[in-house]
C-alpha cells in the first residue's frame, strides 16, 4: 500500500474520490434484491404519509448523506430501540 499512488490508495476510496460516481453503480437483478432484502430481514411495506414530512425527511436524509428511505428506516429503527428501552426500564422500576 505505501508504494500505491495516491488515486489508488484506500483513503482516495474512503473520501469518494474513487467509487462515487455513477459509472461505478449497477444496477441490481430483481432477483437479487429479493435475495438481498431476505438476507438483510427487510420486508416492503406501504404506507401514506404528509407530503411535508417527506419532504422535510428527504431534507434532513441529504443533510446526512442518505437516500430518504434508508434515513426512514434509520429513524424508524433508533425510535423504536428509544422506546423499548423506556418500558424495560419502566417495567424494572414497577
Amino acid at each position: 500500500m505505501k508504494n500505491m499512488p495516491k488515486q489508488h490508495s484506500e483513503d482516495a476510496w474512503d473520501n469518494r474520490e474513487l467509487g462515487a460516481t455513477e459509472a461505478f453503480i449497477r444496477k441490481a437483478s430483481s432477483k437479487r434484491k429479493k435475495a438481498l432484502d431476505k438476507k438483510l430481514g427487510l420486508q416492503t411495506i406501504s404506507i401514506r404519509l404528509q407530503q411535508t414530512l417527506i419532504d422535510d425527511l428527504k431534507e434532513l436524509s441529504s443533510e446526512d448523506g442518505l437516500l430518504y428511505q434508508p434515513y426512514i428506516r434509520h429513524v424508524l429503527t433508533q425510535h423504536v430501540r428509544n422506546e423499548k428501552r423506556k418500558r424495560e426500564k419502566h417495567l424494572r422500576a414497577v
